[in-house]
């Protein structure tokens, strides 16, 4: 049994959890949670032991000078917890750390222990996976979970995929068979444009976790760090031809797919995200998980300038995942 000390009661708490990895296209997802933890000043009071779960061959510890003291800073998952306040306040209990190289399950085991001792009452696990999306339009978010009535209760699409999977994927399907309530959120980031960060998709990831959770995320520097973003990759775009090219044809397939979400749902969802943020005031490594459950690395990149070119574009297709997001919906490009 996991004994927690010197950790209060908590109120209606939700665990939000994301891992740095296969899972994290651009760090979006586990820069979010890293989002959460500093500006609710989120504080450690656990961390998995680094040698049950990691292979220090492929995630190297870190050396650093404290005070003139060489110290050791270990690859591990870290739990922390943060309160919000207002009218409901309630926890949020955040997960941050890199997707473990052995013994998943006894990891999913050790988190869902924590989940059980704090009483936390639902898991949202965030991921970005990369996908044929063009960055000039919004960020496609996916949320599924394998409850059945959890998808009608929130609104969610009842995961189906079958393929290769990440520790999102293991760790939902360990939550559901353990009886608690799972959810995963997707991003899907461009392909060609995959490098980190990427602050766009860690947007849309954290603006479709207020929706989720029906709470207002503080978002600091983060939209202007957003169109700071677009407008680089804009301008690198403008550079080539094939990739200006090749951007405009995802645009057509994009636009196309979604002329019907144009309308009644979806700009109502965006006015009641206006008016919450308006009424309350104030601001507001390795290959990635792909859409057809591969590995995709970067590929704007073309010596000297370093920009980043797209192999021959394949023939863009709608929905190219089964578990992507609105358009690029793959679910953990891997996960179910």
């Amino acid at each position: 049994m996991i004994e927690l000390e010197g950790v209060p009661e908590l109120i209606d708490p939700v665990m939000v959890a994301a891992f740095e990895g296969w899972n994290d296209a651009g760090d979006a997802a586990s820069t979010a949670v890293a989002h959460l933890e500093r500006e609710w000043k989120g504080e450690v009071f656990a961390a998995l032991d680094a040698e049950d779960y990691y292979d220090f061959q492929v995630n190297r510890p870190t050396v650093f000078m404290d005070g003139g003291v060489r110290k050791i800073t270990w690859p591990t998952t870290r739990l922390s917890v943060v309160r919000i306040g207002g009218d409901k306040p309630r926890d949020l209990v955040l997960v941050r750390g890199i997707e473990p190289s052995m013994r998943w399950r006894s990891f999913c085991n050790e988190l869902l222990g924590f989940a059980h001792e704090l009483g936390v009452e639902l898991v949202v696990i965030l991921g970005a996976l990369l996908g044929d999306t063009p960055h000039t339009r919004p960020v496609p978010i996916s949320g599924t979970t394998s409850d059945t009535d959890l998808a009608r209760r929130m609104d969610l699409e009842e995961t189906k995929y079958e393929g290769p999977t990440g520790i999102v994927g293991v760790l939902q399907e360990a939550c559901t068979h353990a009886g608690v309530p799972a959810v995963s959120l997707w991003a899907a980031v461009p392909h060609y444009v995959s490098q980190p960060p990427n602050p766009k998709a860690t947007l849309a990831l954290l603006n479709r976790l207020e929706d989720l959770l029906d709470l207002r995320i503080p978002l600091g520097e983060l939209p202007e760090d957003a169109r700071a973003w677009q407008v680089g990759v804009d301008q690198l775009a403008a550079e080539d031809s094939e990739v200006s090219e090749y951007v405009q044809t995802l645009e057509e397939a994009r636009d196309t797919a979604e002329l019907p979400e144009a309308s009644g749902e979806a700009i109502a969802r965006e006015f009641e995200r206006y008016l919450r943020r308006r009424d309350g005031g104030g601001p507001s490594s390795g290959g990635h998980a792909t859409a057809d459950g591969g590995e995709g690395g970067s590929y704007l990149r073309d010596s000297p300038s370093g920009r980043t070119r797209p192999p021959k574009p394949p023939k863009p297709e709608t929905g190219t995942g089964p578990e992507t997001g609105p358009d690029t919906d793959d679910e953990d490009s891997s996960e179910d």
